[in-house]
Formats: structure tokens, C-alpha cells, sequence
């Protein structure tokens, strides 16, 4: 599995951790749930920004986000 689409599934269960929909994320983040769609099916790559927006957001770490295995 290439990283994006890990980085992708570990940002799906954070948010489903927190019980957050991929609506109520991309108001937050100011896009449409189409494109915040995206960095969960690991289409788009997060930048440096939304990497610690959403770390905060989920309350996990950077390093939860990049675990692979």
C-alpha cells in the first residue's frame, strides 16, 4: 500500500475516533467534503498546515498520522 493511502486511513479513524463527519472536517478547513475526501483515499497529499490542523483537530500526534503498519 503506497504511504498516501495509509496516511489516508489512519486520518479516516482519527476522525471516526473523534466522531467527526468528512463534512463537519472540511467546513473547518474551509474546502468542500470532496476535497477533503481526497487526502483520506490518499489522492491529494496533505501539506505542513493542514498535517498539524488536523493533528490538533484529532488530538493525535504527527507521528500517529505517519505510522504505517
Amino acid at each position: 500500500m503506497n504511504t498516501a493511502k495509509i496516511i489516508g486511513n489512519n486520518l479516516k479513524q482519527a476522525r471516526k475516533d473523534k466522531g467527526l463527519t468528512q463534512q463537519q472536517v472540511a467546513n473547518v478547513m474551509k474546502m468542500t467534503q470532496q476535497q477533503y475526501s481526497r487526502f483520506e483515499n490518499g489522492i491529494f497529499e496533505l501539506n505542513y498546515n493542514q498535517i498539524l490542523f488536523l493533528c490538533n483537530l484529532y488530538d493525535i500526534t504527527p507521528n500517529d498520522l505517519f505510522q504505517i503498519g
